[in-house]
């Protein structure tokens, strides 16, 4: 009997395709990350701990899992992914993020710079839906 001469090949087994998303990095595999950082996270799980207790305290039980809720709606809605950015308002008015001043405030927009390479739309979509593998978008890597 002869072997099949046929290479089983499917694109949603590639683990680490550099060609298609770029080299990837041993470095943050392997090195924690900044104790500053994990510092953050913690205040910032502590802080929402506080706000739902502040919130169970003044108003009911029910509404910390209203807030919850709507934070949970809010942050699913979003573009598809091209040329111009989800926002999503909705979700920073409810969680009171518009007065915080970002990086994109302060300095100019990483999407107006002369490197940017364009979001594929087809990759994107393929990405969300889960048939293709990597980051929507390659130039933030």
């Amino acid at each position: 009997m002869e072997a099949s001469k046929s290479i089983h090949h499917s694109v949603t087994e590639i683990q680490n395709d550099a060609l298609r998303f770029g080299l990837q990095g041993v470095k943050s595999e392997i090195v924690a990350s900044h104790p500053l950082l994990a510092l953050r996270e913690s205040q910032k799980r502590s802080e929402a701990l506080t706000e739902r207790r502040f919130l169970e305290a003044n108003y009911g039980s029910a509404m910390p899992l209203r807030v919850h809720l709507d934070t949970q709606i809010l942050s699913r809605f979003q573009r598809p992914p091209g040329a111009i950015p989800s926002s999503r308002l909705g979700l920073e008015a409810l969680s009171g993020s518009l007065d915080d001043n970002g990086f994109e405030d302060l300095s100019n927009d990483p999407r107006d710079s002369e490197t940017f390479i364009p979001v594929d739309l087809r990759h994107g979509m393929e990405v969300r839906l889960g048939i293709s593998k990597g980051p929507v978008c390659p130039s933030f890597i």
